[in-house]
């Protein structure tokens, strides 16, 4: 078989990342495999901040210079302004702040989908325990194949819906909503907006400026491959005055002379608390900085669409697989069943495929199977699986 060129350059790139050299990886939804770089970004800064400090002037300088490039890298893969983020650890704790911070009164209605992590819709039954607040959804998943999510929402708002709570790519099925249309209904009925947008930072190209999103919840662990612990908010300027921080710390506030506090920061970091793990700061970057030497954000987005048409081709032609999009998909979450005779044997499938070294994931609602594309999957590692899967089926056929 003949290789391409463009696939020797990618097999090169794919060396970056050495959690590729002994598995075929298709979990980028749940954590994407770091590159060596940011690895040794880590362990580096961690070097030097034993070795300047751990605490003095020196290194506190050191650490305002890392946590200032990050929010600058973080902000060039939004396409906002740096001042607007806010650094978390995670999207859980981002939907916490904006879920929280909000001034909830008896009677409040808060909206959902039925397609949010149940780590979301935790935080929204809290609410509602402690406030009051009623919590209803609005059922998104019969609109992934015909139908219009807008307008389901648009149904589903009250004159009283203090937030709306969305996934921009929904987790379980693959399935981009149309944000601009989204926010546009939100505004007209005065509703704040909140993003989970742990599936689309990284693999969609996003401009939130632009879009116009109150909030905006995301990782660097996943599709950005960066390190766990490290991820962010984006709060809107128009926001950012009305929105109460959730956590307090030094970070937080302005002291006077005396070391009292006497304002919040004037920027996202108004909503940061303490000290954090800063080693971790400059392995997010080096990940992104990886990422966007490959290509623009449009380009990779394009690849992993392509990337995801190919899987979803090749799982059409096999038999006991139904695919819960009937056409391709637009991200790179491709979710699947087998037939009604087999539904319960989606963790013997994940299980077995592991054995042999590909990485998928069973999810609970509904119950699937989601295997995941990134822009330098290989079609080679896509056939693997596939095979994979048909071998499975023949033995249990």
């Amino acid at each position: 078989m003949t290789i391409s060129v463009t696939e020797t350059k990618l097999h090169l790139y794919r060396q970056q990342f050495p959690a590729l050299a002994n598995k075929t990886y298709f979990n980028y939804g749940g954590q994407g495999p770091m590159p060596k770089a940011s690895m040794d970004a880590i362990t580096q800064a961690q070097a030097y901040i034993q070795e300047i400090g751990p605490f003095g002037n020196a290194v506190g300088k050191w650490i305002g210079q890392e946590v200032k490039a990050t929010r600058i890298a973080i902000a060039s893969e939004l396409t906002v302004q740096p001042e607007t983020i806010t650094i978390t650890e995670n999207v859980t704790v981002g939907c916490n702040i904006a879920m929280w911070g909000i001034e909830w009164q008896a009677g409040d209605h808060l909206l959902l989908s039925e397609c949010e992590h149940h780590s979301v819709v935790a935080i929204a039954q809290e609410i509602s325990r402690r406030y009051s607040v009623e919590v209803t959804t609005c059922p998104l998943m019969p609109t992934l194949n015909e139908g219009d999510p807008v307008a389901v929402i648009a149904q589903h708002l009250r004159p009283n819906t203090r937030l709306v709570v969305l996934s921009h790519i929904l987790w379980n099925t693959g399935q981009v909503l149309p944000l601009d249309k989204i926010v546009e209904k939100c505004r007209d009925n005065n509703s704040l907006l909140l993003i989970d947008a742990a599936q689309s930072v990284g693999s969609l190209p996003l401009n939130l400026t632009e879009l116009g999103v109150d909030f905006y919840a995301f990782t660097g662990h996943k599709w950005l491959c960066g390190p766990a612990g490290i991820g962010g908010l984006y709060v809107s300027p128009e926001i950012r005055t009305s929105l109460k921080p959730t956590f307090v710390g030094w970070r937080s506030i302005i002291t006077d002379s005396q070391g009292m506090p006497v304002d919040w920061q004037p920027n996202g970091q108004c909503y940061e608390v303490a000290t954090s793990d800063y080693p971790l700061y400059a392995g997010l970057r080096e990940a992104i900085a990886i990422h966007q030497k490959w290509g623009t954000a449009e380009e990779r987005y394009q690849q992993i669409c392509r990337n995801s048409e190919y899987m979803w081709q090749r799982l059409r032609t096999l038999p006991d697989v139904h695919l819960l999009r009937t056409s391709p998909p637009e991200s790179g979450l491709v979710s699947f069943q087998l037939t009604q005779s087999k539904p319960h044997s989606h963790p013997q499938l994940v299980n077995f495929l592991e054995s042999q070294g590909l990485f998928i994931r069973i999810i609970a609602n509904p119950n699937c199977v989601r295997a995941c594309v990134h822009y330098f999957t290989l079609k080679s590692e896509i056939d693997q699986l596939v095979e994979g899967i048909r071998e499975w089926l023949m033995a249990n056929s």
